[in-house]
């Protein structure tokens, strides 16, 4: 299987940081070889869903065995499909920006929490018809590892 790239995340954050990844604009910059046509009437939606490659990650640091997220004992130990990060094999992620303008082939977006030069495997609309449906549940500990995240990126210390 091939995996197209269609784009790479422009600006934004560095370094692979786990929390405050609110209020960061970047750049998603779509390859040359991809139409602007393909992204005609985008701009009528308040965010995208993107897919993007965890590029800083390796392929050796694949763990899949339970491990207690971030490495904290005080949260249970998962298999490595119930985390979120560059740890798990395909190393592929999505997110939801909210889309901030199109001009050309780049959508300047909002919390897209990519690193600045992140390969953009695909993008879509959200559609809200497509969100989950019924109740979303989960345990307290993506919470309470997840409660600095969305924080201003600027409150960094």
């Amino acid at each position: 299987m091939t995996v197209p790239v269609i784009g790479r995340v422009v600006g934004g954050h560095r370094g692979r940081l786990d929390d405050y990844k609110g209020n960061v604009e970047s750049i998603i910059r779509i390859v040359p070889s991809i139409p602007e046509g393909a992204l005609q009437g985008i701009e009528e939606f308040s965010h995208i869903e993107v897919t993007w490659h965890f590029s800083l990650g390796s392929d050796q640091d694949i763990e899949l065995e339970p491990r207690s997220p971030r490495d904290n004992p005080a949260w249970p130990a998962t298999g490595g499909l119930v985390h979120r990060n560059h740890r798990r094999p395909a190393r592929i992620a999505t997110s939801y920006p909210r889309l901030l303008r199109v001009e050309g082939r780049d959508l300047h977006v909002l919390d897209l929490d990519a690193d600045d030069g992140t390969p953009v495997i695909d993008l879509a609309p959200v559609f809200q018809e497509m969100l989950p449906r019924g109740p979303v549940h989960q345990p307290e500990w993506p919470t309470d590892m997840l409660r600095d995240y969305w924080t201003n990126a600027e409150e960094r210390s």
